[in-house]
């Protein structure tokens, strides 16, 4: 493909006729050398946001001012985590056989128990909007799943609402709690969606870093510093994203200290609450002494039941906080999916079968596989996590920044990996690599990393 090219079909970009005037090929630049389709929608999200980035002139796209696109999406980051996957898709069907550890995204489908029973609902007719906060049945079914496995009795009518998984469930939480102006305290590391998504709706992230030396967890003073006047609540999660912390109930009264010392709601990321390891087990926030009041705890199915494409959870808060969620919910997507709530509602209201026991025990083998091999590697230090399912991979041994070596993974060995600066500051230095895909990519992928740092 050509350097310099001028006109570029990206119908992702432009509801007019999809050409954008740029001053070179993004798909060149976006796509490391390799070849695609720039017509194709897959090559269209791999550049979205290069294309953007260039602040395109009025010259350039007779639009006027920053070609008509708001500034803050002009001036947030793409998403990495779903950027390279995008990016590994593109290459997939371009033929090139690439080895994807990108995405938090496991090889299994969604267990058969649970598309049944949705496929039941949309077969008969169960195709209409549901109440904004959720059918009542699905909302029983997430109490009985924080009673049974959390131990937190929850009124399903006053203290859940459904949501389109966790980044919906943060983003309503935001609307119901954060004015303008209002700060929130994250960790750096931390998911790559929060601080965009605060920024969004005009608040402030104010990242404090976590510790290596305490296996990536916050320091108490640390924590208390970077509170102020402005600050509303603190974000974090566990089984931590991308590092694979899970707090112990004194390191959530910790934070509970601090959020109670100066009037703060907590919002509490549990996405991957079920699949701790090393005989390890999730604490709520919510269930520890006066944090009850103060948390909005968020849950889904997206990666322990590999439900990803159906955007489902739930979030469970204190009524007060759950009405205004509702009202967010009513203007911005009206109601979750019908029959995807009445699959969820098994998924969460039954005990796990060993349909997914049986698949998270099976995740366990695979990241303690992944982990040790990558420690095994030439300038690379890698502990089992111990819970989610990523290897948080040290590689300041191999003398090459997170990106550069992300890139030449993917560009001369078909490797998809994060980059650890997509995480923050703290994050260089590193590797986020998914570590529950197949046996076979799994094996194939070590011996592509070996060829490639040994």
């Amino acid at each position: 493909m050509a350097g310099t090219t001028t006109d570029f079909f990206c119908p992702a970009l432009s509801e007019r006729s999809g050409w954008l005037r740029v001053d070179s090929n993004p798909c060149d630049q976006a796509l490391s050398g390799f070849r695609v389709d720039p017509g194709s929608p897959e090559a269209a999200r791999a550049v979205r946001s290069h294309v953007l980035n260039q602040r395109v002139s009025a010259e350039q796209a007779g639009t006027g001012g920053d070609g008509g696109i708001a500034r803050r999406i002009l001036e947030s980051p793409t998403s990495a985590t779903v950027r390279i996957a995008d990016l590994a898709s593109t290459l997939r069907r371009q033929g090139v056989k690439v080895v994807d550890f990108s995405a938090g995204r496991a090889s299994e489908h969604t267990p058969e128990y649970i598309c049944r029973v949705a496929s039941e609902a949309l077969l008969g007719g169960d195709t209409h909007q549901t109440m904004a906060q959720g059918t009542p049945e699905y909302r029983a079914a997430c109490a009985r799943k924080l009673l049974r496995e959390n131990g937190l009795e929850a009124d399903p009518e006053t203290e859940i609402v459904a949501t389109f998984g966790c980044k919906n469930g943060l983003t309503l939480a935001l609307l119901a709690i954060m004015n303008p102006g209002d700060e929130l305290i994250l960790e750096d590391p931390g998911f790559v969606s929060y601080a965009p998504t605060i920024r969004f709706l005009g608040g402030v992230p104010v990242t404090v870093p976590l510790e290596p030396e305490l296996g990536h967890r916050w320091r108490e003073e640390r924590l208390r510093a970077a509170v102020t006047p402005r600050t509303k609540a603190i974000l974090f999660c566990s089984p931590h994203n991308p590092t694979g912390t899970v707090h112990t109930p004194e390191e959530l009264d910790m934070i509970g200290r601090v959020a109670s010392d100066h009037g703060l709601y907590v919002i509490s990321d549990e996405i991957y609450e079920r699949v701790t390891w090393g005989g390890r087990s999730h604490t709520c926030i919510a269930t520890r002494p006066g944090m009850r009041e103060r948390t909005i705890t968020l849950m889904g199915l997206t990666k322990t039941a590999s439900m990803g494409g159906w955007r489902i959870g739930f979030a469970f808060a204190p009524p007060p906080v759950i009405e205004a969620m509702v009202m967010g919910q009513q203007h911005l997507t009206t109601c979750v999916g019908s029959f995807t709530q009445a699959g969820a509602a098994v998924a969460f209201g039954e005990p796990p079968p060993p349909a997914l026991t049986e698949m998270w025990k099976e995740w366990e083998e695979r990241c303690a596989f992944m982990t040790s091999a990558l420690d095994a590697l030439p300038g690379v230090s890698c502990a089992m996590p111990e819970g989610g399912f990523y290897a948080w991979a040290d590689i300041t041994g191999t003398g090459e920044s997170s990106e550069a070596l992300a890139e030449r993974l993917l560009k001369d060995h078909h490797i998809a990996v994060v980059p650890g600066s997509a995480f923050g500051d703290q994050g260089e230095g590193y590797l986020r690599i998914t570590c529950v895909k197949s046996w076979e990519d799994l094996k194939e992928g070590v011996k592509r990393l070996k060829e490639a740092l040994g």
